[in-house]
């Protein structure tokens, strides 16, 4: 830009130079024939008087200023000439460069020159309860959403478990909302995806090539993939109806990837094709699966949507919203920043500090016993993992370890109890409300005791 201006001053002095020469060479011209052709003997008359050399001194300073004028437009031509040079070397190397640099990836390599310039971000501090109580009055205060607070406290403690969390229950309870409400709390917009009924592969959550245009169909998925590798915030997908399409099949990839005990090898594959100049976090056309990105699933269980396989129930947290909450005065509260750094703080203090109680585990192992002996049904390690790292958390964000223990086996075992035969199963529930009794007590259990009516009802 700077050369543009620089060419266009030199071409105006050079323009206006050239129109002085003319007129001071048309004055010579005119001056000369005038004079009737004295000018060769102009020296000779040096020594007359000033009236008779009057012509021969203007003659000489029209000369003067004809040389000068000829050397100032001789230094601005070359200049000019230089600066053309210059400007179209400049040019060509861009164009050099440019064929170095790899266009495929256009909005992943904008977020690269973006975080080059990305200010440090002061982040809050805050315990597990305060930040559910904070999110709970944000939500209905700024946001008119209104949610339980053990409701809260289910979503908060199942991150700390788990990177899917499945939101279930009916139309209109607030499953999309809630997790739109998080991002909005923690200051970083979730990103919601709404899962289309043809879709099949990876690529149709994080986009494809095109071998026509040889550039990548970026997605909004794959953008906040990619962002969040440069971050240290929390990043919350939301997968909008799950289930409209078979996640077993379309989120394959990732439901491996997230099985592999070390974080930093979860890579995704992006691409097959790969180019110099790619974005710089894309290692041979994949992508390191940030840590700290959720995948919200929210689900509805009717006649246009696929039944969830226990393959996928397994790995994630299940959260079932099956009423509104009714609208409440909440205390007017500010979004937070919130960092992944200081999470894993907040997850890792509460695994020291709290845990599964002996006496919820022998009853737990009681239970399991049951289960398997009348329905062939049981925790397995990976369930057992889950509660002894859900408990923690809960107890942290203000719940209790009874209630942390109801939702794992209400949502993870009970369930499971609906494939049994109706005819085994109707003689089965009272029995199994019975044992429920004698191990938990009496008027506990709540989330249990209702899975085990609904089955009831269904039967």
């Amino acid at each position: 830009m700077n050369d543009k201006k620089e060419i266009r001053k030199l071409s105006v002095k050079i323009l206006i130079l050239l129109c002085l020469l003319i007129v001071v060479g048309v004055a010579i011209c005119v001056l000369i024939s005038v004079s009737e052709g004295a000018a060769p003997d102009i020296f000779e008359h040096l020594q007359a008087p000033l009236a008779e050399t009057e012509t021969v001194w203007i003659f000489l300073g029209m000369c003067v200023v004809l040389i000068i004028a000829l050397m100032f437009f001789a230094v601005y031509t070359a200049r000019l000439l230089i600066f053309l040079m210059v400007s179209k070397g400049k040019k060509k190397k861009k164009r050099v460069g440019s064929k170095k640099k790899s266009k495929a990836f256009a909005m992943l390599s904008k977020l690269d020159r973006k975080m080059k310039h990305k200010k440090k971000v002061a982040y809050d501090r805050f315990s597990l309860e305060e930040f559910c109580l904070g999110f709970r009055n944000y939500a209905a205060s700024e946001l008119k959403l209104y949610y339980n607070i053990e409701d809260i406290r289910r979503f908060v403690a199942g991150m700390g478990v788990s990177r899917i969390i499945l939101l279930q229950g009916m139309s209109g309870t607030g499953k999309t909302s809630l997790a739109y409400a998080f991002g909005q709390f923690v200051s970083n917009d979730s990103v919601i995806v709404p899962v289309q009924p043809m879709w099949r592969e990876r690529s149709d959550l994080v986009g494809y090539y095109n071998e026509f245009t040889k550039r990548f169909n970026e997605t909004t998925l794959l953008r906040k993939l990619y962002e969040a590798n440069y971050c240290d915030e929390l990043y919350i997908t939301v997968l909008d109806e799950v289930n409209i399409s078979r996640i077993e099949y379309y989120f394959a990839e990732f439901l491996s990837l997230l099985e592999i005990p070390d974080p930093k090898q979860r890579y995704v594959d992006i691409t097959t094709v790969t180019q110099k100049g790619d974005p710089k976090k894309l290692k041979e056309g994949k992508l390191l699966l940030p840590e700290n990105m959720w995948f919200v699933g929210t689900a509805n269980n009717d006649d246009s949507t696929f039944a969830i396989s226990d393959k996928v129930y397994d790995r994630a947290m299940i959260l079932n919203l099956d009423s509104r909450c009714e609208a409440f005065e909440a205390i007017k509260t500010k979004a937070v920043r919130a960092s992944y750094t200081n999470w894993c703080e907040l997850i890792e203090n509460a695994k020291k500090n709290y845990s599964l109680s002996g006496a919820y585990e022998e009853k737990v192992k009681k239970l399991d016993q049951y289960l398997r002996e009348h329905f062939r049904v049981s925790f397995g390690n990976r369930i057992m993992k889950q509660l002894r790292e859900y408990v923690p958390v809960m107890i942290a964000c203000g719940g209790t370890e009874e209630g942390a223990v109801d939702d794992i086996i209400a949502a993870k075992i009970l369930r499971k109890l609906s494939q049994q035969a109706p005819a085994y199963l109707r003689h089965q529930l009272e029995p199994l409300n019975e044992f429920f009794d004698e191990i938990f007590g009496e008027e506990s259990m709540e989330q249990c005791r209702d899975v085990l009516q609904q089955l009831e009802k269904s039967l």
